[in-house]
């Protein structure tokens, strides 16, 4: 992929696809799936400045794994590859460690275990 940096408080980001089927194993047509709300940060611009010039860094870094809504930023192709570029305050957060679903369920399982 060809070296692209965001400019000011922008980021690149590249969705993180979802699995096609469900728990039950039901596979879910393309038509049907809702677009991923979770990215991995490609690329980030220098930061955001003030009316004096100062420039503020991100707080988001190149590697993050992110949540942002549904309509936030603009799709853009890539050298063939779909990214999106946003700017930071349209992250809703970062995500750290495993998957969130895992955590979940672990916690499921020691509550159910005490009774």
């Amino acid at each position: 992929m060809a070296k692209f940096t965001p400019l000011h408080d922008r980021l690149l980001v590249r969705r993180i696809e979802e699995g096609e089927t469900t728990r039950g194993g039901i596979i879910i047509p393309d038509s049907a799936k809702e677009k991923p709300q979770e990215g991995e940060v490609i690329s980030v611009g220098k930061g955001k400045s003030n009316d004096e010039g100062k420039v503020f860094p991100l707080a988001v870094k190149e590697g993050d794994r992110i949540l942002f809504g549904k309509y936030s930023g603009t799709e853009i192709k890539l050298d063939g590859e779909d990214f999106i570029i946003m700017r930071e305050e349209e992250v809703l957060g970062v995500v750290s460690g495993s998957a969130s679903g895992a955590s979940a369920g672990s916690k499921k399982e020691t509550a159910s275990s005490r009774r």
